[in-house]
């Protein structure tokens, strides 16, 4: 039987935002592989930018079809793909004691102050990727932001109970604010 051991870890990569971000999506904590790689959402089992993908119908460049969609792989396809778009993405939390990528371990919270991003951007709407950043949000974050949020299913690939295409469905619900 291995044990747990906890970490204390700090965020690392700034929130992507720019003066035209209608919506903002908060995560809870960057997993192992995104803090590896310095960017949000970095595991490859993780569906979040597929999903955005299919909410905005970004079709390819070089394939039109409706059933094909631009996918942003790199940092900067991925940045360039949220501003485009007028999304933008953070964390609620800046630094916690956690166990590897485990949501449900997580202690010991200083979180971010998300007025950062509402005081220079034209933020409609914010929503949570997941239960748990919805939790973290309401607990540490919305008396200083006195704004709502909306609890999206978590695009994770612990969350086995919904496919992409359930998740594209659910998440559809940001067009509203785009």
């Amino acid at each position: 039987m291995t044990t747990q051991t906890y970490e204390h870890v700090t965020h690392t990569f700034e929130p992507i935002y720019d003066e035209h971000s209608r919506i903002l999506i908060l995560g809870t904590f960057p997993s192992v592989k995104s803090r590896e790689n310095q960017f949000y959402y970095g595991h490859p089992q993780n569906r979040f930018w597929k999903v955005l993908a299919g909410v905005v119908n970004a079709p390819m460049a070089e394939k039109e079809t409706a059933d094909t969609y631009f996918v942003p792989e790199t940092i900067e396809e991925k940045k360039e793909f949220l501003i485009k778009h007028h999304i933008a993405i953070w964390d609620v939390i800046a630094g916690c004691d956690i166990v590897g990528s485990s949501d449900s371990s997580i202690r010991n919270v200083v979180p971010n102050d998300l007025n950062i991003i509402l005081e220079r951007a034209p933020v409609r709407q914010i929503f949570a990727n997941g239960g748990k950043a919805y939790e973290l949000y309401q607990k540490y974050s919305a008396a200083g932001t006195q704004r709502d949020i909306i609890k999206l299913p978590s695009t994770s690939p612990a969350n086995a109970a919904f496919g992409l295409n359930k998740l594209i469905e659910q998440w559809s619900v940001i067009q509203r604010w785009l």
